[in-house]
């Protein structure tokens, strides 16, 4: 019997990631290797396959009946040689090799990446390849072996764990309160500038939670500047531009140095939860394992971006 290439191994890589991803580009950041490898891997595959895998066009790829019969063959391939790959890995007791980790962008900013330098110092053998980004990420698909969400999202094949409570939270510069006032109610927000968030993946504007009289109403104001990343809100709401709704943890530095102070807290609500995520089959994983314990660190609760304040003004008690 003629044994499988390596070459044709790559090939089936290269197409049931690109079958699950929908690109040749996003199964190249998945395995880290260029769009074109990936692309001239699976054209190789299906040359000696004889058959089209893929319909093309400029902006996707859809499976053709011959690629949606040889990807369920495919995956149950790559499952199996994942559960080899990780029952290898958990008779490891060390934590050694590389672990894979998916967060938003602000996230890994600013929670994430300042603490892993602490996490190699301790486990100098385990690397750490972050991956950061705003879309939805398949962890199975994608081979991520642990990541960080807003919320508790329901999926059968990953565990779950519950960090750190994720609070939204308004905010202003003291130049623009001097200028404007403060507001005392969410209904006075109708008389200022406001600062908004859109989300990415959706294209939605963030509706503002406020807890009202034993409620919680939730709107979308009028905003004279929208932006579609976190900390694009923080810096023009630094800047004067007006109030708007920022995660705790992104304002806290700015509240910290006098350049941010929260509005409105009495009518706060608490929005949501940071969340770790990771595939049933790295359960028994060392690396995983370790990177869990390690979270508890990074993620503690109380949080203390939540308790941060802005400095006593001139003339007050430290």
């Amino acid at each position: 019997m003629e044994q499988i290439g390596l070459d044709r191994l790559t090939g089936i890589v290269a197409f049931a990631r690109s079958a699950s991803l929908g690109s040749y580009s996003a199964a190249a950041r998945s395995l880290g290797i260029s769009p074109s490898a990936v692309s001239k891997s699976v054209q190789r595959l299906e040359a000696r396959l004889g058959v089209s895998l893929f319909t093309r066009t400029t902006r996707s790829l859809t499976l053709t009946p011959e690629g949606r019969d040889l990807q369920e063959r495919a995956l149950r391939l790559l499952r199996e040689a994942e559960a080899i790959e990780q029952a290898a890995v958990a008779a490891r007791s060390e934590p050694a090799g590389t672990l894979k980790v998916a967060a938003s962008i602000p996230v890994g900013v600013h929670l994430l990446g300042p603490a892993l330098p602490r996490f190699r110092a301790r486990h100098p053998k385990l690397s750490v390849d972050l991956r950061l980004s705003d879309r939805f990420v398949d962890l199975i698909e994608e081979g991520i072996d642990v990541a960080i969400r807003v919320g508790e999202l329901a999926d059968s094949r990953l565990v779950s764990r519950r960090l750190a409570p994720h609070r939204l939270g308004a905010f202003a510069a003291p130049v623009y309160l001097a200028r404007r006032g403060t507001p005392r109610h969410p209904d006075d927000l109708a008389h200022h500038d406001c600062v908004n968030f859109r989300f990415q993946s959706t294209g939605q504007a963030l509706r503002w939670p406020f807890q009202v009289g034993g409620r919680r109403i939730e709107f979308t104001p009028h905003a004279g500047i929208v932006a579609d990343f976190s900390d694009a809100v923080a810096a023009v709401l630094v800047a004067g531009g007006g109030i708007g709704i920022s995660p705790t943890y992104i304002a806290a530095p700015h509240v910290a140095r006098g350049a941010l102070v929260p509005v409105l807290q009495d009518f706060a609500v608490d929005r949501s939860v940071f969340t770790a995520l990771w595939p049933e089959s790295r359960r028994g994983n060392p690396n995983v394992k370790a990177f869990l314990a390690f979270l508890d660190e990074v993620f503690p609760s109380p949080a203390p971006w939540d308790g941060v304040r802005p400095p006593p003004m001139r003339g007050e008690d430290a």
